[in-house]
Order: structure tokens, then sequence, then C-alpha cells
């Protein structure tokens, strides 16, 4: 897991964010902020459809703004979210976006955090989070 990163600035950066969050269907906010091995933060919020497909989750939505500023590489993630925007228990990743962050990492190394502040919240690497995973080394 990394270790050397300024985890209050990263959960800060998805709390600053939730209240851009497009939730009008299930009310379920959620916010995230991405690391770079840049070092550079990236943030993204939920953005819900009439039709539920088209949505895109916070966690996808920061990797890929991420992507589109160059960045191949993350190191870590902080990610919040609460009905009404209200943080009130942890958000963990669904499998779609633990595996578009598997296709940006070393999964041994990528730290995922799941917070309610800046001072709780609960870290894991995504190996933890998505074991025997498929990745871009898989495809050889």
């Amino acid at each position: 897991m990394n270790s050397k990163f300024n985890r209050f600035e990263l959960i800060k950066s998805a709390i600053d964010s939730l209240d851009r969050s497009y939730a009008p269907y299930s009310h379920f906010n959620v916010a995230a902020a991405v690391l770079a091995s840049s070092g550079k933060i990236y943030t993204g919020v939920n953005v819900e459809n009439a039709s539920y497909p088209a949505g895109i989750c916070a966690e996808r939505n920061a990797i890929f703004h991420a992507v589109a500023c160059g960045e191949k590489g993350i190191t870590a993630i902080a990610i919040i979210g609460g009905l009404n925007g209200q943080i009130t228990d942890y958000c963990p990743p669904c499998g779609v976006c633990r595996q578009v962050m598997r296709e940006f990492c070393d999964p041994e190394h990528m730290t995922v955090i799941i917070a309610k502040s800046t001072d709780e919240y609960k870290e894991m690497t995504l190996a933890e989070l998505l074991p025997e995973s498929f990745g871009p080394d898989s495809i050889v």
C-alpha cells in the first residue's frame, strides 16, 4: 500500500466535490478524488441520467478525468457518499469501478480509502477489494 501521500488532502478533495454530484433519481450522492502518479489530484462525482445506464459513478468519473488530462497511473483514491449528500457511513466502490481502477494501477500498491470524514476512514489495497483480478498484464 502506498503510505507516502496526504490522506487528509485527498479525502477533503472528495468531500469538497460532493455538492456537485447529480443524483436526482437515487438521491445518493457520491464523490471521489484520485491521486495520480504525477502527484496531482483529480475529482469526480456521480452523474445520473433519466436513462439509468447512461449515468456514471464518481470513481470512474474521477479516473477518466485524470486520464483525459494525460495521466496513466493511479496510486490512491478516496471515496465518500451518502443519501441526500449526508455522509453517515462508508461508501465502497462498485465492481465496475474496481475493475476500472485495476486498469490504471498496481493493485498491490493502490490505496483505496472509503471515508466518513477526514478523520474517520478505512483504507485497503485494490488487491484486497478485487482479488485475483484481470488487468492489462493478463493480456499478453
